[in-house]
């Protein structure tokens, strides 16, 4: 065996979401967030497209990352519709987080790839990035918010038509213990075909 499997399944079984509001006031150092998005960058790419982009908030940065999405918020969502609680959720999240990373899907501009495949290669870079958080010990949360898919996500990030914000992932050190968790058996997911 060329790795530690058991080594392997204990990470892959031990990746937790772990939201924010659940962080330490502790520090990532900006040589971790690198580590963690050059093994982002690993994962399974049709074509070697590697359409994978990063938008790193750390200190001041995270402020205006809060108050667009504050912001943004307001301005899509019907005022009968617009929820005190998400809203201050929104606000607080960037600024509790020691790092916030935006995660995009850069097009291919000749469209080869199908556009699907662009976006499961970005799934795969961001479990990268959680399993490289678990073995760091750090707290990782994939948030999708509806209004990172809308036009003014672009424009804020400055990327393309085209292309896709597909979440922000926050990143610290918790301040609770590691949560523990279960999976269904895999018969109840698994068939087995023999011919």
């Amino acid at each position: 065996m060329r790795y530690n499997l058991s080594e392997i399944n204990d990470l892959i079984r031990n990746r937790r979401t772990i939201y924010p509001e659940q962080f330490s006031e502790r520090k990532v150092h900006k040589e971790q967030v690198e580590l963690i998005l050059q093994n982002a960058q690993w994962a399974p790419t049709h074509g070697n497209t590697q359409p994978w982009r990063f938008h790193v908030f750390m200190d001041e940065s995270r402020q205006r990352l809060s108050q667009f999405l504050g912001k943004t918020y307001l301005e899509l969502t019907p005022v009968d519709k617009q929820v005190d609680a998400k809203l201050a959720k929104m606000l607080r999240r960037p600024m509790i987080s020691s790092v916030v990373i935006a995660v995009s899907m850069k097009r291919q501009i000749e469209e080869k790839i199908l556009e699907i495949e662009e976006i499961e290669a970005v799934a795969c870079a961001i479990q990268n990035m959680h399993l490289t958080c678990t073995a760091y010990g750090l707290g990782g949360f994939w948030a999708t918010p509806k209004l990172i898919y809308t036009e003014q996500m672009n424009t804020f990030l400055g990327i393309g038509e085209k292309d896709k914000c597909l979440g922000l992932f926050y990143i610290g050190y918790p301040a609770i213990e590691w949560p523990a968790s279960h999976r269904i058996p895999l018969e109840y997911h698994t068939q087995w075909m023999h011919e």
